[in-house]
This record gives C-alpha cells, sequence and structure tokens, in this order.
C-alpha cells in the first residue's frame, strides 16, 4: 500500500502543475514538441516549388502523365521520456527547496502537458544503475503513476552515472522521443553516451543547480562532505584563495558542460533551486519556437 503521505504529494503536485500547464505550457508544448512520424493523407496535383522525390509515379501515369504528388499529414503522437537522477546530491538545497524535490515538480509539469497532447509518457530513474524504468504510455493514471514513482523510489545508490541510464535508454526506447535529462551533471565520462543518445532523441538537458554550490561563505572552518562519496573535507573558509578556487572549479565545470551541450546540440534549461523554475522553462518553450 502506497501511504497516505505520498498519495496526498500526488495530489497536491497534480494540482500545482495542473495550473501551470493549462495556463503556460499547454500551447507552448504542441508548438515545441510537434510530431516526427508522418503518415500518408491524399494525392494532388503537382505545384511548382514541389518536391520532385514526392510523385506519386502510378497516379501521374493513369491522369496521362500529369504529375500527381504525394500529401503527408505529420503524426501528432510523440513519446515522452524523463530521465531522473536521484542520487545522492540532489538532496542538497541551501534554501527551502531541494534539488531533487524541484526535478519531480518539473517532471509532473512536462507530464501532464504530454498526456493533455495525448502524448505518451514514460520515466527512468537512476544513479549509477538504472533503479527503476517505466515504459512509455499514455493517460491520467499512467502520469499519476510516473510521479508516485518519483515520491515514493528510495535509491538504492548514493553515485551517479549519466553514461550508464543513457545507455539503457537507448537500447530499450527504439522510437525517437523527446528525453528530458533531469540532473545537476556532477559526473564525469558521459559524453560519448550522450552522443549516442542524442544520434536518435531529441534530448533536452535540464540542469539542477544551487547557489551554494558555486559560491563558499566567509564563515570560518567548516566540513565539506560529498554527498555521494561521503568524503569529508576541512576547509577554511575565511582564505579568500579558496574561496575563489571553489568558485574557479565551479565554472570549470559549468563551462565545460555547456561546450559539450553545444557540440551536441543539446538545449539546457539551467534550474536555481532559489528561484522559481517557471520562467527558465517559459524561455526554453518561447525559445524553440522562436528556432
Amino acid at each position: 500500500m502506497i501511504p497516505r503521505e505520498i498519495l496526498d504529494k500526488v495530489q497536491l503536485i497534480e494540482i500545482q502543475t495542473g495550473r501551470l500547464v493549462n495556463n503556460l505550457f499547454a500551447g507552448e508544448y504542441h508548438s515545441v514538441f510537434k510530431g516526427h512520424g508522418m503518415e500518408f493523407a491524399e494525392v494532388r496535383e503537382y505545384q511548382p516549388g514541389d518536391d520532385v522525390r514526392a510523385i506519386d509515379w502510378n497516379v501521374t501515369a493513369r491522369a496521362g502523365g500529369k504529375p500527381f504528388v504525394k500529401v503527408y499529414d505529420e503524426e501528432r503522437e510523440l513519446t515522452v521520456v524523463l530521465v531522473v537522477d536521484a542520487s545522492a546530491s540532489g538532496a542538497f538545497g541551501s534554501d527551502a527547496r531541494l534539488k531533487g524535490e524541484i526535478a519531480v515538480e518539473i517532471s509532473a509539469v512536462l507530464a501532464f502537458s504530454a498526456i493533455k497532447n495525448n502524448d505518451r509518457v514514460g520515466l527512468l530513474i537512476f544513479t549509477d544503475e538504472v533503479e527503476v524504468f517505466v515504459p512509455p504510455k499514455k493517460g491520467k493514471r499512467h502520469v499519476l503513476r510516473v510521479i508516485r514513482e518519483l515520491l515514493y523510489h528510495e535509491p538504492r545508490r548514493r553515485r551517479t552515472s549519466i553514461a550508464v541510464a543513457a545507455d539503457y535508454l537507448d537500447r530499450v526506447v527504439r522510437r525517437h522521443s523527446v528525453v528530458f535529462l533531469l540532473s545537476d551533471f556532477i559526473d564525469n565520462d558521459y559524453d560519448s553516451a550522450l552522443r549516442r543518445l542524442r544520434r536518435r532523441h531529441d534530448l533536452v538537458a535540464v540542469t539542477m543547480q544551487d547557489p551554494r554550490e558555486s559560491q563558499l561563505p566567509a564563515v570560518g572552518l567548516i566540513e565539506l562532505e560529498d554527498a555521494e562519496s561521503g568524503t569529508v573535507t576541512l576547509v577554511d573558509s575565511d582564505h579568500a584563495p579558496t574561496r575563489q578556487a571553489f568558485a574557479e572549479r565551479w565554472e570549470r565545470q559549468r563551462r565545460q558542460r555547456k561546450r559539450l551541450f553545444r557540440q551536441l546540440d543539446i538545449d539546457e534549461i539551467e534550474i536555481d533551486t532559489t528561484q522559481p523554475y517557471v520562467k527558465p522553462l517559459v524561455r526554453f518553450f518561447e525559445g524553440r519556437i522562436r528556432s
């Protein structure tokens, strides 16, 4: 049995994200994520500018040599897969919200947007192994199951492997899909795996980040613990060069990540845990519509 607390959270997220979907994202989602498949619609007479490869030679022959072309309609149905990082670094937040909690809400917004457009939704939860995979399906009942999985899942492991998740998804989801990868991307050696995944799918990176991860406050001697490895380091945060090195290391990782995304033509949505996530999502949708 699912605890009442989880069911209440599911209902609350449904209410909160439902408003966003109805008021902000429904039309934008439809405009951005158009179907990639094509189905035959009709045959019509050739017009200047038509692709000659679309000529239906059988119909053309029956029409005495007058050329006719096949016309196709775009298939509306899409598959959306949410790939969510559940490693220990997601249980961090310097404000009221943790990175992992916000990732769940954003996943719900995207999932409800998808089913509102009759698309299929799947879920993959990962650490340094794939812990949950829910195959894509349609319908509100299915999306509520996806959200319950996100809320109810207790990670078995603490570390991160984006490569493991990307390679698994590339094997099990063969149909072209829109893949939202929600992670803080505190990981290494995932370039090749993302490159392979990007060849088949429309991949969107949703980067969860907290300002405290890039800036060390001057508060004297502090212990910093790596959430995934458990390693504890004693740091003198009053030492200005130490704070500078801390910030430079984070910025260097950020630049490397962004350079990789540009090379692979992966759109990125940067989420600051201390700020509302609505604006970055809106900017993403509006940017996609303009491009």
